[in-house]
């Protein structure tokens, strides 16, 4: 499983997602432009000591990581979008696998319809009507996450 947040920008976020992966084992893929220098304090401060703990990559755009070399076979791209694209999937509903990659957009714009476009796989997480427009994308990020690796099993050698 990897964690995707293509161009995001505000450092605290960055470095609570970072947190997350560093306490699931998971890759953090993070695509630039960032918001952000990697040495922000704010940024550090948010991932605490866990920071030697996170598998941590970063690309100068898209196309790189997309490109990249060692790149898995059975990858998917599972696009995320707080806008609630149609025809994306409700997160519970999704058959998740152990070599996707969950990609999250920047806070204020979330993902360009062209890299929505890129793959054929959508989710959302489901809120009722009338609540809030979005959640904080270190929340979201934390509920896809755990959603994806415990749809997987793989939370079970945790247990």
């Amino acid at each position: 499983m990897r964690m995707v947040l293509f161009e995001p920008e505000i450092p605290p976020n960055t470095g609570n997602v970072a947190r997350l992966c560093a306490a699931t084992g998971t890759e953090l893929h993070l695509i630039e432009p960032l918001g952000f220098k990697l040495e922000n304090r704010y940024l550090r401060r948010a991932g605490l000591d866990y920071w030697p703990n996170v598998r941590l990559f970063a690309w100068p755009g898209w196309f790189a990581f997309a490109r990249r070399a060692g790149r898995p076979a059975a990858e998917r791209w599972i696009m995320t979008s707080a806008r609630g694209r149609c025809g994306s999937t409700p997160l519970q509903h999704f058959a998740f696998a152990p070599e996707d990659c969950l990609i999250f957009g920047p806070e204020t714009r979330g993902l360009p319809p062209e890299m929505l476009d890129a793959s054929p796989h959508h989710v959302r997480i489901p809120m009722r009507e009338g609540g809030v427009r979005s959640l904080n994308l270190s929340t979201a990020a934390g509920i896809a996450l755990y959603m994806a690796l415990a749809s997987c099993g793989l939370l079970e050698q945790w247990i």
